[in-house]
């Protein structure tokens, strides 16, 4: 079984095999949970046999941490027993919310970055680690559209979060990417202002235009290799912190597993020269 994870893949039902057998060196799998909150079955006996092999991380897309209230009771202990059972490497979420008043949304929406929000999510954060027992890293959300009565920097946000509650940071390039070619800001600069001790994971993946806009709206899509702009952004990145657990995040138009794993080894060979570069005198 991976100890030290370097690269790791969106696991999928369609390479459950080809996953269990794979060897490479670090590999680690990434699943949303929420696929998984069953008390048995032929998916979760798969995740099991897996897990005997690689690292597992939970990637969570329904706690809602930015909503108006605490994360669903049941939910959490859902999750929590799924953690207990499957012992993740790492446990992740976004900075959105998806609930409102008990109706669930299939999206992870945005909203003002305000003191207020600061101290319900907060709160939110150490209510999911103390049902945990663990910490979680929080993912930096992708932008579409301009909003509205910010007080706070995303960046000090999250950096503040990480500071209030102890939780670490999920950084996904590919939203960062997207963020500043949608709404206008210096993806580089972004890149080299993130505290670099928070982070617990790094995420690499494929955007698409907008049907209707074209490239004047990128879409966080999933759905395509990750761009030769993304991936220099994650040299950059790790040029400057060095190696942290890098997923190539895939979750629609999905090719074959060894396409897959020829990208995961990119970014593992990225990871592997920046240590050599470490170790050179």
């Amino acid at each position: 079984m991976t100890t030290i994870l370097t690269a790791g893949l969106s696991l999928k039902p369609q390479y459950y095999e080809q996953a269990q057998a794979c060897r490479a060196d670090g590999l680690w799998f990434e699943v949303h949970p929420e696929n998984y909150l069953v008390a048995g079955g032929p998916r979760l006996g798969w995740l099991e046999r897996i897990r005997a092999e690689h690292s597992i991380s939970l990637h969570g897309v329904a706690l809602s941490l930015a909503a108006d209230c605490a994360p669903d009771a049941v939910h959490l202990e859902r999750l929590a027993a799924l953690a207990q059972r499957i012992e993740p490497a790492l446990v992740s979420e976004h900075l959105a919310w998806s609930t409102w008043r008990g109706a669930y949304h299939p999206d992870l929406l945005p909203f003002p970055r305000t003191d207020e929000s600061l101290l319900r999510i907060a709160a939110n954060i150490g209510a999911t680690q103390e049902a945990l027992a663990r910490r979680i890293a929080i993912e930096n959300p992708s932008h579409y559209v301009h909003i509205d009565g910010h007080a706070w920097d995303e960046i000090d946000f999250l950096a503040e979060l990480a500071r209030r509650t102890g939780c670490g940071l999920l950084l996904d390039i590919n939203n960062v990417y997207v963020g500043a070619r949608n709404l206008g800001y210096a993806a580089e600069e972004y890149i080299d202002r993130f505290p670099s001790e928070p982070i617990m994971e790094i995420h690499l993946a494929g955007h698409t235009p907008d049907p209707n806009l074209g490239p004047a709206l990128l879409i966080d899509s999933h759905d395509a290799p990750v761009a030769p702009e993304v991936w220099r952004l994650y040299e950059r990145l790790i040029g400057r912190i060095g190696p942290r657990p890098t997923l190539i995040e895939r979750d629609d138009n999905l090719p074959d597993f060894s396409i897959l794993l020829a990208e995961r080894n990119i970014a593992d060979a990225v990871m592997r020269a920046s240590l050599a570069e470490v170790a050179r005198p």
